[in-house]
């Protein structure tokens, strides 16, 4: 059974940092894309950034200069390494990985939530 869990979160003061990590496992496959996502209570859940195994990586504006998406060598574990948060930053932070599903036929992929790692940053 896949499994997607994210770690990480916590509390950080305005300016501050926070590394949120997230572990796939089950699975012998690459990640095709591992993806940070959050939501704040009564909003729409966010891109915040993905990167592929190309090492491509794509950020919200919101975060441009800021955050950092990298993967491990497997590219089943991927980090967000937050910085200069602001307390916009605060929200559930969700990671999603994008996996190959060869019962689907070849080049058909499945897309697997974490539950989400709570991020809130004080003013």
């Amino acid at each position: 059974q896949i499994q997607v869990v994210e770690s990480g979160g916590g509390l950080a003061q305005a300016g501050g940092a926070l590394k949120l990590s997230c572990a796939v496992s089950g699975t012998r496959f690459q990640a095709n894309v591992i993806g940070w996502y959050r939501q704040t209570p009564g909003n729409e859940r966010e891109l915040v950034a993905t990167i592929t195994t190309a090492n491509v990586r794509t950020y919200a504006d919101s975060v441009k200069g800021r955050f950092n998406i990298s993967t491990d060598n497997t590219k089943r574990t991927g980090y967000l390494q937050m910085n200069n948060l602001r307390p916009a930053d605060t929200a559930v932070y969700y990671c999603k990985a994008t996996l190959p599903d060869l019962s689907r036929g070849l080049g058909r992929t499945m897309d697997y939530w974490g539950r989400g790692t709570q991020v809130t940053v004080s003013s």
